[in-house]
């Protein structure tokens, strides 16, 4: 019912004010740092979360300055998401599946931080319940539609919660290792720049992003971004699996129950199907027909079939506008003129992978 509400191709298209006004948001919060440090992560948590905020509960949780009714929120969830990838030891030992004794204290950690996130909104679903009539309206927002169909407020703040701290954390890493990629090789900036400048223009003294309708006239841009999550998929591991029955696949026996782990950072560098697959290449997804639908296995960064990520059609929106945005209005320069060959693009991998060392830049306006 959820995907419906906030991830069918009607639902998608009905928040495109939302994405693009946000996005507008944060190229304006850049241009008045110019010449100052940012801190690419941070901004665009920022963006993410008040898209996302704003389709659910239609409040921004948090500004540029980190104030907000949401302020801690961004500690709080990248604390969540590293103690969902901590190894449980039901997972090595079965039979410990299902006890009641948490001997790494993990469960309580979780739920104390979830509980904490969840106090973040609770006045704003509490608000909604004594107004809502029980009718369908027009412009209703995702909480409302949960509230209508009768959820409860436990079930409505593990759903968000899982849209938020999902929805942010892979983003923001592939935001941020996308534009590591193209400082990193400076002819394929200046191509997508070319690109970009064909489409949106730039004029003095206004700012300019590039908008959903452009998208489908990008297509290095789109190239730039299959090429990124090729080479760091937000979800190296994807989520894990379980046999629903015993099966075979490529001479392994499977046993019912067995969880399963796809490698999908593996296959995606998989010299048999990848020419020099280490290297940032767009153009090899020039005039390809491989794309994100999971049919390809060798590229599957939002997983395969019924259990594909729900929220691909809303990143494959934000993600293109806010790179392409920042690429197309502002010179990126790394602190102290380093030559971005000398970046730390070491990572750190819990359930994201993501860059070791935060990506801080120094925004120059670009001209016309």
């Amino acid at each position: 019912m959820y995907q419906v509400v906030l991830f069918s191709h009607k639902a998608v298209g009905s928040q495109v004010t939302i994405r693009e006004k946000k996005v507008m948001e944060l190229v304006n919060f850049v241009a008045s740092k110019e010449g100052q440090l940012v801190n690419i992560k941070d901004i665009a948590f920022i963006t993410i979360l008040n898209i996302l905020s704003n389709s659910t509960i239609s409040i921004d949780l948090v500004d540029f300055e980190g104030k907000g009714i949401g302020e801690g929120m961004r500690q709080w969830i990248r604390n969540y998401t590293k103690l969902e990838g901590v190894p449980q030891l039901a997972d090595l030992y079965p039979i410990l599946d299902g006890c009641t004794w948490d001997f790494q204290g993990t469960y309580k950690k979780l739920k104390d931080t979830f509980e904490r996130v969840s106090d973040v909104w609770r006045d704003i679903i509490n608000k909604k319940r004594k107004e809502i009539s029980g009718k369908y309206y027009e412009g209703e927002d995702f909480a409302d539609a949960l509230i209508r169909n009768g959820f409860e407020d436990k079930q409505i703040n593990a759903l968000l919660m899982e849209l938020y701290s999902a929805g942010t954390e892979t983003t923001i890493t592939t935001v941020e290792w996308t534009l590591v990629e193209l400082l990193k090789n400076p002819k394929a900036m200046k191509r997508l720049r070319n690109e970009i400048t064909k489409v949106v223009t730039i004029d003095e003294g206004e700012i300019m992003i590039v908008k959903e309708s452009d998208l489908p006239n990008l297509p290095y841009l789109d190239a730039c971004m299959k090429e990124t999550l090729r080479l760091h998929p937000p979800a190296p591991l994807l989520f894990p699996h379980r046999a629903v029955q015993t099966c075979e696949v490529m001479g392994y026996r499977i046993p019912r129950d067995t969880q399963i782990i796809v490698n999908v950072w593996k296959m995606a560098r998989d010299p048999e199907y990848w020419n020099d697959p280490s290297s940032f290449k767009p153009d090899r997804f020039l005039d390809s027909s491989i794309d994100y639908k999971g049919q390809d296995f060798e590229f599957i960064p939002f997983g395969s079939g019924r259990r594909i990520c729900a929220g691909q059609s809303v990143a494959l929106r934000m993600l293109p506008m806010i790179i392409g945005s920042l690429v197309h209005k502002f010179e990126l320069v790394l602190p102290n003129n380093m030559d971005p060959i000398e970046m730390n693009t070491d990572d750190i991998i819990d359930v994201t992978v993501a860059k070791k060392d935060p990506l801080f830049v120094i925004p120059k306006m670009r001209k016309s």
